[in-house]
């Protein structure tokens, strides 16, 4: 089993801010979310991480996620996988909650609700599943580039829980969480951690 699965959530892009359902649009980075990437690097080279020589690092093809890899000082390591690719959200694309819920949808919700035109919230369970199924079998530790959706759902899937539990997992753009083991079953070690950001406001 992995020792350790460290997740990042890519940094803050102009959609992400506004809160628009970001799924396979190529969004690039604003300049707080590539100055936020550098600074989740500069943090994983200290102690306790010391860089994580010997991890290995996968990324979503996309390029908020690939590209915070990068800046992160992990891009030469990384293999691109599609399986980390943001949810699907067909006709939703673009659009905020409160839009959606106004166009006649007044108590959607993703996580029951499911989207218009995209994936279901099933097909994204079995993408999460391949990577849970996976990185359970590696040998070192993992380093995982994403987007929020698809790590919320995989962290439920780490748990043992049900997709739709993501709704009450939160992730903030390059944020920090790690997957790991406590008394020899899945646990969740830490979550949602912005320190890096927080030491520079």
């Amino acid at each position: 089993m992995a020792p350790r699965v460290l997740l990042v959530r890519h940094g803050q892009t102009e959609w992400s801010r506004l809160g628009k359902h970001t799924g396979r649009t190529d969004i690039p980075l604003l300049e707080e979310g590539r100055r936020g990437a550098k600074l989740l690097g500069e943090r994983l080279r200290r102690a306790p991480w010391e860089g994580l020589p010997d991890v290995e690092v996968r990324t979503s093809p996309l390029a908020r996620a690939s590209e915070t890899c990068e800046l992160a000082g992990f891009g030469d390591r990384a293999t691109p996988w599609d399986a980390l690719m943001e949810w699907d959200y067909g006709a939703y694309e673009g659009r905020t909650t409160p839009e959606i819920q106004a166009d006649g949808r007044p108590d959607w919700v993703i996580w029951r609700d499911g989207v218009m035109g995209g994936e279901t919230l099933a097909d994204v369970t079995a993408r999460a599943d391949e990577v849970v199924a996976w990185a359970r079998s590696a040998d070192r530790d993992v380093l995982l580039f994403a987007h929020g959706h698809v790590l919320r759902v995989l962290c439920a899937r780490w748990l043992g829980f049900d997709a739709a539990f993501a709704a009450r997992i939160h992730l903030a753009p390059t944020s920090l969480s790690l997957l790991g083991w406590a008394y020899g079953e899945p646990a969740l070690v830490r979550l949602n951690d912005i320190a890096h950001l927080e030491d520079q406001a």
